[in-house]
Formats: C-alpha cells, structure tokens, sequence
C-alpha cells in the first residue's frame, strides 16, 4: 500500500470507530442506560445522555 491509501484506509476506520460510538449512544440513550468507563484508574458510569449534552456543547465551543 502507498502512503495515499494508508491514510485513506486510516480516515475510513476512524470514521468507523465514530460512526458506531454515535450509534452507541443513540441507543443507550434511548435505554436510559449508563457508559461505564475507566478513568484514571477508577470506574465511572455515566448516563448516555448526559454524555450526549456535554458532547454538543464541546462540539459548540469548538464551531465558535
């Protein structure tokens, strides 16, 4: 593979990775459900949907 297409397979699997985490979510969201993930070596579980909120509002501050 040249360097072109490894970048293109690169961006393709990234977009991947970020289109099946949205969809994750939507659907625990529609659940009620929580995110379990470690952070600095502790457990956190957080609501889909509060997840969602702070990820429109990262998305937000970054557009301005």
């Amino acid at each position: 593979m040249t360097k072109e297409e490894v970048v293109v397979m690169r961006n393709k699997i990234l977009q991947g990775i970020e289109l099946a985490y949205q969809r994750l979510l939507i659907e625990k969201q529609k659940d009620d459900s929580d995110l379990v993930f470690s952070h600095n070596g502790k457990i956190v579980a957080i609501k889909a949907s509060d997840l969602i909120k702070k990820n429109q509002e990262k998305e937000g501050v970054q557009k301005t």
